[in-house]
C-alpha cells in the first residue's frame, strides 16, 4: 500500500489500527481507504469528509456493481462516524444513500474450453512481462483445481507449498480456519515450473509470499479481480461494461465439478457433501449449497439418479 497523504490520512491510520487491534481483519477496508485518500488527494480536498466526497468516491467506476458501490460508500461512512467524534465538523452520512441490493448475481460456471480460454490469454497478460503472465496462469488454474478463494490464493506462502507431499497449508483464512489441500500432479507441476521461473526473476527476493507481482511484492486481491475481469473480456465471456464472470466463479465451478464426478462415479453426493465443505474451508456444509448450482449436466445427472431409485424402490414393492 502507498503511504497515505491526504488530509484524513491520520485519522485513516488510527482508525485503521484501531480496527485491527479489536480483532477486524480489515483486508478490504484498508484497500478502500487507501484508494479513497488517494482520491482526496486528487482532488486537492482539504475540508471536512462531505456526504458528496463519499458519493463521488463510492461511484467512481461506472462499470461496477450495485453491490460494489455500496460496500465502497459504507466503509467511508463508518470511517466518518469514527473521524465525527475527534471533528465534529465531519457530517452525518446517510445510511440508506446507496442501499445494497440482497438479490444475488447468478454465478458463471466455467465450461472446460471457457477455462482453457482464459489460461492462454493469461499468458499473453503482458508481452514485456513473461513472468506476470506465467504467474496468473498459476494463480487461475490453481483456484479453478483447488476452489480456493482468492484471498486464499495471493494469502499463500513458500513455506505453505509442501512439494514432498503435494499439498498446500491453506492458513487462517476465513472463519479463522486452516486447512490442507490435496494437489493434483499436473497443478503440482505448473507451481513448479512457476516456482523455478520465479525464483530467477527475484533471486534477492525476501517476501516469504509464493505469487509475486512486479514489484516484489504480494498480490493484491483487487488487482488479480480487475487483471481477471480483463481476461473474460478479451476472450468473450464479458462485456466491457457491467457484470460478468469473475475469479470467485472458479470456486463455484469446483464445486459443480466434484459433484459431477460424484454422479458419474455413482457415490453417495449427499454423504460426500461434509468432505467437500471441509476441502472448501466452511464451517458448515450447508454453507457449501451456495456454490452447487444447477448446471443442465448437474441437472440430468441427478434426474437419473433420481430414476434409478424409483425404478429400484417400484421392483422392491412388488
Amino acid at each position: 500500500m502507498k503511504t497515505l497523504q491526504s488530509v484524513f490520512a491520520g485519522p485513516i491510520s488510527a482508525y485503521l489500527e484501531l480496527r485491527r487491534s479489536l480483532g477486524y481483519r480489515c483486508q478490504n477496508t484498508t484497500y478502500f481507504l487507501h484508494c479513497f485518500d488517494t482520491q482526496a488527494c486528487q482532488q486537492n480536498h482539504t475540508g471536512p469528509l462531505t456526504q458528496d466526497l463519499a458519493l463521488d468516491f463510492a461511484m467512481s467506476n461506472p462499470n461496477s456493481s450495485i453491490n460494489y458501490r455500496a460496500h465502497r460508500y459504507r466503509v467511508v461512512r463508518l470511517f466518518s462516524e469514527y473521524l465525527a467524534i475527534y471533528d465534529p465538523k465531519t457530517p452525518f452520512l446517510d445510511p440508506k444513500a446507496l442501499p445494497h441490493s440482497h438479490a444475488r448475481a447468478p454465478r458463471h460456471i466455467y465450461t472446460d474450453e471457457e477455462l482453457l480460454r482464459i489460461l492462454d490469454e493469461a499468458r499473453r497478460v503482458s508481452p514485456i512481462n513473461p513472468v506476470r503472465g506465467m504467474t496468473f496462469h498459476a494463480m487461475i488454474g490453481l483456484a479453478a483445481s483447488c476452489g480456493l478463494r482468492i484471498s486464499e490464493v495471493v494469502g499463500l506462502d513458500r513455506g505453505d507449498v509442501d512439494w514432498k507431499t503435494a499439498t498446500l497449508l491453506i492458513r487462517q483464512t476465513k472463519f479463522g480456519k486452516s486447512r490442507i489441500v490435496p494437489l493434483h500432479s499436473t497443478t503440482l507441476e505448473v507451481l513448479r515450473n512457476y516456482a523455478a521461473v520465479r525464483d530467477v526473476s527475484f533471486s534477492d527476493c525476501k517476501v516469504p509470499a509464493f505469487f509475486l507481482n512486479s514489484g516484489r511484492r504480494r498480490y493484491a486481491r483487487n488487482t488479480v479481480q480487475r487483471v481477471f475481469a480483463g481476461l473474460a473480456c478479451r476472450t468473450g465471456l464479458r462485456g466491457p461494461r457491467g457484470r460478468g464472470p469473475t475469479f470467485h466463479d472458479l470456486r463455484h465451478r469446483f464445486a459443480v465439478k466434484c459433484l459431477v464426478g460424484w454422479y458419474k462415479a455413482g457415490i453417495d453426493v449427499q454423504g460426500m457433501l461434509p468432505a467437500l465443505a471441509t476441502y472448501m474451508g466452511h464451517v458448515h456444509f450447508t454453507d457449501t449449497a451456495y456454490y452447487i448450482t444447477a448446471t443442465a449436466e448437474l441437472l440430468t445427472l441427478a434426474t437419473v439418479r433420481y430414476q434409478h431409485w424409483l425404478d429400484e424402490k417400484g421392483e422392491g414393492v412388488s
